[in-house]
C-alpha cells in the first residue's frame, strides 16, 4: 500500500546524509561491539545534514527512518588506497500502518577537509595499533599454552587490516556521504538516472551550466507524477530522464495491466539459476523464515521486490525489511515469518549466528545459492515453469547480445572507418569555436539565450550548437529524445516474467471462487465473528486437486496471503473491490473465455503477452508529458562554486520555498462531479445523507479495527526509528504474543480437523492425510520458531534439538556419578564456548567426577512393572511386557539411531513427529524447560521459553492433542529400521500351551509385511527388527504340524512397536493342527490397538476392555452368541459391513484406513457372512458345532459337478451353467493352493475373493436353489426365502462399481 496524499509530485523529499562535523565522530554503538576492528573498518554514526522542503502534509518527515536506512551501516571511511566507487541502492520506509514510501540514495565518498576529524580518526588508529602489538606480545608469552582462556580475544593483524591503516601525514581520509530522494511510487531507474548525473555534477562542476539547487527544485517541485498509463520525459543534470506508469485497473476495459515495478528482474536471474529463483519462490508462498545476505545493499533490495511482486496477486503479509540496518540485527530471532536483507561485511558464512534455520531459506547473492527448508514440497507445474523462464532468458539475451553489436558498429568510438568531418568536431575545432564565439558575443542572441533558458527551451547554449554533446558521446547512437533500448527490452522482460507467474496463478485457482463460503449476514456480523468463521472450503478445494499438487497447495492454503486474499474476495460484495484481486479475477475471466470454463489441470502458456508488451512500447515510444526544463532560480541569492568532488551546503531558504499554484477550476469540478455521484448513489439506494454518513463511519470502524486486529496478530512491521528500550521490550512482547496466539490456533485447527463431526460444521471437512501431514509440519516449525525466539547461542541449524541435545549431554553427565556446578549456569557467569571449542567439551569441563562418593538423596529405586496373566496355572510362565522407558533421552537416542536422516532439522522434526504420536510431546516439553539452570543458560531474559504464564499456556496447548491419536511418525519415515517385540500367550488350559511343530509367522501392515519368520521352538517372547511396517492390520500364526503334539491353542498375540510404543493385540482362541477344530493350522489374525495408558501395568484391564466397534479384533465364530441372532440383526449387521465398504471407496485414497479390517474384522463382511450361512442351518444342531459352512459349500460343489458332467440331469441355461463351473474352480483352486488352511480359513478366502471379482452375489442364487440347500437348511433361512437371497444379492451388488485390491497377507501369496 502506498500513501496517496498527493500525487502531483515526482519526489517528496530530497535529502543528504553524512558526517556533521560539529558532533565529531561518534562510534555507532547499537552496530555491536567492533572496537576489535581497524577504525577504518568501525561505523560511525551519520546524520541527516539536511532535507528539503522541511515538510510535506501528505508525507510527514521521518528522519530516523531515512537516515538509518540511507546508510545502513552508518559512516565509512576510506584513504587513497582503497576502493571508493560510489554505490546506489533503493529502500523501502513501511510504517506501523502498512502504508510505505519509496528512496533513493546514491553513496559516494567526500574527501574529509575537517583536521579535528583527521587527528580523532589518527588516534584511534594509534590506540588500535598499540593493543594489537600488546595482544601480539602476551600471545608470544603463551606460547606453550596454545588453548585460549575462555572469553579472551585474540587479536592478530591479517595482511588486509595492515593495509588498511591511516597515517594522518600522509593519506587522504574519505567519508561517506548519500543524497536521497523520497517519492510515494517506486520509480527506481529514474531516481538512479538523476541521482547519478548530479554527483557527476560535483564531481566535472565545469560541465554544470546551472547551480544544484536548479535541478533539485525542478525536481522536487516542477516534475510531476506521470498519471496511471501514461510516460514523462523529465531532465537530469546532463540527459532526459524517462519514467511510466501501467494503466490504473478501472480505465481498462481489455487487458489489465500489472502494478507498477521498476527493478530489474533480469538482473535478479543474473544473480541466481533459474532453479534457485523458483525455489526461493516457493518459499516465499509458504510464507517462511527469508533471510537474504549480499555485499551490495542494492541487490538486497532488489531481490526482495522481485520476490514481492511476483507473488502477485498475492501479497506478502508478514514483517518486511529488505535492508536491515546493522543497528537492528536482533531482528534477525523474530519467531515470525519475514523477509530480510543481511548486508554482507567481512565476516565469512561460517561466522554469521542466526537464532534460527530449520524453517528459514538462506539466499546468498555472492555466492549465488539458494538454501531452503527441508521438505519444501515442489511448485505445481514446475517443469513447464522452469522452461518458460529459461527460454526467456535466452532471447533476452541474444537481444542485448543484438543491440550491443549493432551499436559497436554505429558507434564513432568504436568504428573502425574514417569519421567524416563532422563527427571530428570539438570544442578545440577554430571553425566552430569561432562560430560559437561570434553567438556568445552578439547582444541579441544573448537576450534571446536568457528569454529560452528562463522559459526552459534550453539550459545551454551547447543545446542550441550542432556540436555532440557529452550526453550523445556517451551513449553512442542514443536518440536523447526516447527511452534507449536496453531499457525497453529490460522492461519487456519484466513484463514476460511478471505474466508466465501469473499465468501458473490463474491455473492453479482457476475454480477458487467456488470455493470460497460468502457469508449470508451483513458486513458487520463478519468482520465481527471473522476469526471463528471458515471462509474457504479447503477440503473440497483439495480433493478436486492432482495429488502431486497437494503438498504445496495444503501448506499454500494456510498461509495468511491465500487468506487475506479470501478475505478480500468476501468483502469485495460490500465494498470496492482490492485492486489486485479485481486484475486477477479479470484476468481469470480471459482465462475462461479463451479455454472454457471448466479449465483442466493441464498447463497452457500464456496469451496476454502481446496485449500488455504492445500497451508498455506505446508508452515507451510515444512520451505523453515533458515536464519543464531546469532554470536558474530567481530566489537564488549567490552561486557558491562547486568544489570538485565536495557536494555543497544546499540553499535551504530557496529549496523550501513553496512554488505559487493556482488552483485550476478543473480539480473543482472533479471534486463535484465525484459529489454528484454519491449523491446518485445515496438516491439509489434509499439513503439520506445523515443515513449515508452513518453507515460509511460504522463500515470505516469496524474495518478499521479488523485491520489493527490482523496486524497486530501478524506483527506485519516492526518500527525500525524506534531504538529505546521500552520499545525493544514492547517488540520482544509482540513476539510472544503472536508465537502464544499462533500456538493457539494450530493446536485449536490440528484437534477440530481430527474430531469429525465438529470440523464438518465449523467448514473444515474431513482432514486428509496430506492436509494432516501439513499441519504437523507447520507445527514443527512454529516449535523451532519459538525455540529460536531469544537463543543466545546453538550448534547447529535446528534451535529445539539444539536444547535437546544439551539436555541430553547434561542427563548422561548426571548418570554417569557426576556433579554439574550449577553456578556456572547462570547468564552473568557462564562462559560460552569459542566457535572452534565443541559443546561437549565445554560440557565435560564443567561435570566434576563423583564417582567415588555416594549419592542418595533425591534419588528413588525405579519398580519396572510387568504384565503377568492372572490366573496362569499352567506348567510354563507367559511372558510378560515390560514398559518402554518414558524419558526424553531414550526417545533422543531412538532417533538419533535412524539413519535415514542426516541434518539437525530432521532430527527435531522427527522426534517432535515421536513424540506426537506418543502422546508424550507437552510432557517431554515441561521436563526439558523445567531445567530453568540450563534454559537460563541458553536464553535471553525475552525469549518466550522465559516467560512462565506464557509457556504454561502453549504447553496446556500442546496437552490438548494428546485428546486424538496421530500416526505421524509411522507413516512419515517408511524406511526406518522399527524393532517389534512379540509375545504369544497360549491357553495354558488342556495342557496344549506349547507345541512340538515349528511355529512360524508373518506380520504385515500398511506399508508391507515381515515374510515367515520362523519361531525357536518353546518360545513364547521374541523381538523383530524390520523395517518400519506402518499401521499393523494382520498377523499369521501357523506351524508344520511335526512332531508328537502338535496341536497347539492360541488364545492372543500381543505385539509392540518399541519406537512408538503401540501395542497391537491379534486375539485368535482357536487350535492350531490338524484334527482339531476345522483342521487349520495357520491362522490369520486381525490387529486391534491397544488403547495408550500412562504405563504399561495393569495391561490386563487393557487387553480385556471392550475396544470400539472398529478396533474390535474377530472373535471365535462359534460363539453362541452370534448364532442365536435373529435375522433382522443379521440384515442390519451386513448392512453396516457394506456400507464401511461403500464409505472406504468414497474416500481419498490416503485417508482410507484398513480394508482388511473391513473384510475380516469384527462384524466385518466375513464374519457377518458366516452369520447369514449359519442362520437356519439345520446340521449345527445335528453335529454339534462340528459340520463347518466349507463343508456344506463342499456339497453344492459335489452336486454342481454331477450336473455339469450330467451325472444329474436338470434344466440350465448358459448363465447358470457358467456360474456352476465358476463357483467349481474357485473351491478346487482354494483347496489345492491353501492346504495348510483350515476350513473357516477356506471361507474367509472365498468371501473375500467372490467380493473382488464381483461373483458372489451371482453364485448365491445358484447355490440357494440346490438341493443341498433344501436339505441342509430350515424354510426361514436367507437362502431358502427368496425375498432374503434377492436381498444377499442387492446388497453385495453395491460393490460392483468398486475395484477391490486385497492384501497380499490376506491371500498369503495364493494365486487365485
Amino acid at each position: 500500500m502506498t500513501n496517496q496524499g498527493n500525487p502531483s509530485r515526482f519526489a517528496d523529499y530530497f535529502v543528504v546524509c553524512g558526517l556533521d562535523v560539529g558532533s565529531g565522530l561518534e562510534p555507532d554503538t547499537l552496530s555491536g561491539d567492533n572496537l576489535q576492528c581497524p577504525p577504518l573498518d568501525r561505523p560511525f554514526k551519520s546524520k541527516v545534514l539536511s532535507h528539503f522542503p522541511q515538510s510535506v502534509p501528505w508525507n510527514p518527515f521521518d528522519k530516523d527512518a531515512v537516515g538509518m536506512l540511507s546508510l545502513p551501516k552508518g559512516l565509512t571511511f576510506r584513504t587513497q588506497r582503497d576502493s571508493r566507487r560510489p554505490k546506489f541502492h533503493s529502500f523501502i520506509i513501511t510504517k506501523e500502518d502498512g502504508s510505505r514510501n519509496f528512496g533513493s540514495a546514491f553513496t559516494f565518498y567526500e574527501e574529509v577537509n575537517d583536521t579535528k576529524i583527521s587527528a580523532a580518526m589518527g588516534t584511534l588508529q594509534h590506540m588500535y595499533q598499540a593493543e594489537v602489538a600488546s595482544c601480539s606480545m602476551d600471545s608470544g608469552r603463551s606460547s606453550r599454552d596454545p588453548s585460549p582462556r575462555p572469553g579472551h580475544d585474540r587479536r592478530q593483524t591479517s595482511p588486509r587490516d595492515s593495509a588498511h591503516v591511516y597515517d594522518p601525514e600522509k593519506d587522504k581520509l574519505f567519508v561517506t556521504k548519500t543524497i536521497c530522494l523520497i517519492m510515494q511510487m517506486p520509480f527506481v531507474r529514474a531516481s538512479r538516472q538523476f541521482l547519478r548525473q548530479l554527483h557527476e555534477a560535483v564531481s566535472k562542476p565545469s560541465d554544470t551550466h546551472l547551480s544544484l539547487e536548479s535541478y533539485i527544485y525542478n525536481v522536487l517541485y516542477e516534475v510531476p507524477l506521470p498519471p496511471p498509463g501514461r510516460s514523462l520525459k523529465f531532465y537530469g543534470v546532463e540527459m532526459p530522464i524517462f519514467c511510466q506508469r501501467p494503466m490504473d485497473w478501472r480505465e481498462v476495459k481489455g487487458v489489465s495491466e500489472l502494478p507498477l515495478f521498476d527493478f530489474s528482474l533480469w538482473d535478479l536471474f543474473r544473480s541466481l539459476e533459474v532453479r534457485d529463483i523458483i525455489q526461493l519462490f516457493t518459499s516465499v508462498l509458504l510464507e517462511h523464515q527469508i533471510l537474504i545476505y549480499a555485499s551490495d545493499y542494492q541487490r538486497l533490495m532488489l531481490v526482495a521486490e522481485c520476490m514481492n511482486t511476483l507473488v502477485f496477486p498475492f501479497a506478502w503479509q508478514h514483517v518486511y525489511v529488505p535492508i536491515l540496518p546493522a543497528s537492528l540485527t536482533h531482528f534477525l530471532d523474530a519467531p515470525v515469518p519475514f523477509i530480510m536483507g543481511l548486508h554482507h561485511g567481512r565476516e565469512n558464512r561460517s561466522e554469521l549466528e542466526l537464532p534460527s534455520e530449520a524453517n528459514m531459506c538462506f539466499v546468498d547473492l555472492d555466492e549465488k545459492t539458494v538454501e531452503v527448508p527441508e521438505e519444501l514440497p515442489r511448485f505445481p507445474h514446475l517443469q513447464e515453469l522452469t522452461e518458460e523462464l529459461v527460454n526467456v532468458c535466452g532471447i533476452h539475451r541474444s537481444r542485448l547480445y543484438r543491440e550491443k553489436v549493432e551499436t559497436a558498429k554505429t558507434d564513432p568510438a568504436t568504428n573502425l572507418k574514417p569519421a567524416s568531418p563532422r563527427r571530428s568536431l570539438n570544442k578545440d575545432d577554430p571553425a566552430k569555436t569561432n562560430k560559437m564565439e561570434i553567438l556568445q558575443q552578439s547582444e541579441a542572441f544573448a537576450k534571446i539565450s536568457a528569454l529560452a533558458k528562463k522559459t526552459g527551451v534550453w539550459s545551454s547554449i551547447e543545446e542550441f550548437s550542432d556540436m555532440p554533446n557529452k550526453d550523445s558521446k556517451e551513449s553512442g547512437s542514443r536518440d536523447p529524445s526516447s527511452m534507449s533500448v536496453k531499457e525497453i527490452e529490460d522492461l519487456k522482460f519484466n513484463n514476460t516474467v511478471r505474466e508466465i507467474f501469473l499465468n501458473h496463478f490463474l491455473h492453479l485457482f482457476s475454480s477458487y471462487e467456488t470455493f470460497v463460503i460468502q457469508p449470508n449476514q451483513d458486513m458487520d456480523a463478519w468482520l465481527n465473528n471473522r476469526e471463528s468463521m471458515q471462509n474457504f472450503d479447503k477440503a473440497a478445494f483439495l480433493s478436486d486437486q492432482p495429488e502431486a499438487y497437494l503438498p504445496f497447495l495444503s501448506s499454500f492454503t494456510e498461509t495468511q496471503m491465500f487468506t487475506t486474499m479470501v478475505d478480500n474476495k468476501i468483502l469485495s460484495q460490500w465494498e470496492d473491490q482490492e485492486p489486485q484481486l479485481r486484475v486477477f479475477d479479470s484476468r481469470l475471466k480471459m482465462l475462461k473465455e479463451h479455454l472454457g470454463e471448466n479449465i483442466t489441470h493441464t498447463y497452457s502458456q500464456c496469451t496476454t503477452l502481446v496485449d500488455t508488451e504492445t500497451m508498455l512500447q506505446k508508452r515507451v515510444i510515444y512520451i505523453d508529458h515533458v515536464s519543464p526544463k531546469p532554470h536558474s532560480l530567481d530566489d537564488l541569492e549567490k552561486s557558491v562554486p562547486l568544489e570538485p568532488g565536495i557536494f555543497p551546503k544546499l540553499d535551504s531558504e530557496v529549496l523550501n520555498k513553496e512554488p505559487v499554484t493556482v488552483k485550476g477550476k478543473s480539480r473543482e469540478g472533479a471534486k463535484w462531479r465525484r459529489k454528484d455521484r454519491l449523491m446518485q448513489h445515496s438516491e439509489h439506494i434509499k439513503l439520506n445523507s445523515d443515513q449515508r454518513e452513518a453507515l460509511a463511519q460504522r463500515h470505516a470502524k469496524m474495518w478499521l479495527k479488523y485491520m489493527q486486529e490482523a496486524r497486530s496478530k501478524g506483527l506485519r512491521q516492526p518500527k525500525l526509528s524506534d531504538m529505546s528500550a521500552a520499545s525493544m521490550a514492547q517488540t520482544n512482547w509482540k513476539f510472544v504474543e503472536t508465537l502464544l496466539q499462533e500456538c493457539k490456533s494450530k493446536t485449536k485447527r490440528m484437534l477440530v480437523d481430527k474430531m469429525g463431526h465438529e470440523a464438518v460444521e465449523l467448514g473444515h471437512g474431513n482432514i486428509t492425510g496430506v492436509e494432516e501431514n501439513t499441519l504437523i509440519a507447520s507445527l514443527c516449525d512454529l516449535l523451532e520458531r519459538i525455540w529460536g525466539h531469544g537463543i543466545q547461542f546453538k550448534k547447529g541449524k535446528s534451535a529445539l534439538w539444539s536444547h535437546l541435545k544439551s539436555f541430553q549431554e547434561l542427563e548422561e553427565c548426571n548418570q554417569g556419578n557426576k556433579f554439574l556446578d550449577t553456578n556456572l549456569l547462570s547468564p552473568g557467569e557462564i562462559s560460552h564456548p569459542t566457535r572452534s571449542d565443541s559443546w561437549l567439551e565445554w560440557e565435560q569441563s564443567r561435570c566434576i567426577d563423583m564417582s567415588g562418593m555416594s549419592i542418595t538423596d533425591g534419588t528413588r529405586s525405579l519398580e519396572r512393572k510387568t504384565h503377568r496373566r492372572k490366573g496362569s496355572t499352567g506348567r510354563i510362565e507367559l511372558p510378560t511386557l515390560n514398559p518402554l522407558p518414558s524419558s526424553i533421552t531414550f526417545d533422543l537416542r531412538k532417533v538419533q539411531q535412524m539413519t535415514e536422516i542426516r541434518t539437525d532439522v530432521g532430527y527435531a522434526r522427527a522426534w517432535v513427529r515421536l513424540a506426537l504420536e506418543k502422546k508424550v510431546l507437552s510432557a517431554h516439553l515441561k521436563i526439558l524447560l523445567g531445567n530453568s539452570e540450563l534454559l537460563k543458560s541458553l536464553y535471553k531474559r525475552y525469549a518466550f521459553l522465559r516467560c512462565e504464564d506464557e509457556r504454561e499456556q502453549f504447553l496446556y496447548h500442546l496437552l490438548s492433542l494428546n485428546a486424538v491419536d496421530y500416526s505421524c511418525f509411522t507413516n512419515s519415515f517408511t524406511k526406518t529400521m522399527v524393532p517389534y517385540k512379540i509375545l504369544i500367550y497360549p491357553c495354558p488350559k488342556f495342557g496344549c500351551s506349547t507345541t512340538s511343530a515349528n511355529p512360524w509367522i508373518n506380520l504385515a501392515g500398511q506399508a508391507g509385511e515381515t515374510g515367515v519368520t520362523e519361531i525357536p521352538k518353546g518360545l513364547l517372547e521374541f523381538n523383530l527388527e524390520h523395517k518400519n511396517l506402518g499401521v499393523l492390520t494382520t498377523l499369521r500364526i501357523g506351524h508344520d504340524n511335526s512332531g508328537l503334539t502338535p496341536r497347539w491353542l492360541v488364545d492372543y498375540v500381543l505385539v509392540r512397536n518399541d519406537l512408538t510404543g503401540h501395542v497391537y493385540k491379534f486375539n485368535c482362541g482357536r487350535w492350531l493342527g490338524k484334527g482339531v477344530d476345522d483342521g487349520s493350522t495357520e491362522r490369520l489374525l486381525v490387529a486391534e490397538v491397544l488403547p495408550k495408558t500412562s504405563d504399561m501395568d495393569g495391561l490386563d484391564l487393557a487387553v480385556l476392555a471392550s475396544s470400539s466397534p472398529r478396533s474390535m479384533s474377530p472373535n471365535s465364530p462359534k460363539k453362541s452368541s452370534d448364532q442365536n441372532l435373529k435375522i433382522p440383526m443379521i440384515q442390519e449387521m451386513l448392512g453396516h459391513a457394506v456400507n464401511n465398504l461403500v464409505k472406504h471407496y468414497y474416500k481419498p485414497e490416503k485417508e482410507r484406513g484398513s480394508l482388511t479390517f473391513l473384510l475380516c474384522g469384527d462384524r466385518g463382511l466375513v464374519h457377518c457372512m458366516e452369520l447369514v450361512f449359519q442362520s437356519g442351518f439345520r446340521s449345527s444342531r445335528l453335529f454339534r458345532n462340528k459340520f463347518f459352512i466349507w463343508d456344506y459349500l463342499e456339497k453344492v460343489k459335489g452336486h454342481f459337478e454331477c450336473v455339469l458332467s450330467g451325472e444329474v440331469r436338470r434344466p440350465m441355461t448358459e448363465g447358470a451353467k457358467a456360474g456352476y463351473w465358476l463357483f467349481c474352480n474357485i473351491l478346487s483352486k482354494i483347496n489345492s493352493a491353501a492346504e495348510t488352511v483350515g476350513k473357516d480359513g477356506k471361507f474367509q478366502i472365498f468371501v473375500c475373493v467372490g467380493i473382488r471379482d464381483h461373483v458372489i452375489q451371482k453364485m448365491l442364487p445358484l447355490i440357494a436353489n440346490t438341493p443341498v440347500t433344501a436339505t441342509m437348511f430350515e424354510e426361514h433361512s436367507f437362502f431358502r426365502d427368496p425375498s432374503l437371497t434377492n436381498y444377499l444379492v442387492h446388497i453385495l451388488g453395491t460393490l460392483d462399481e468398486f475395484h477391490i485390491v486385497l492384501e497380499a497377507s490376506l491371500l498369503r501369496g495364493l494365486n487365485i
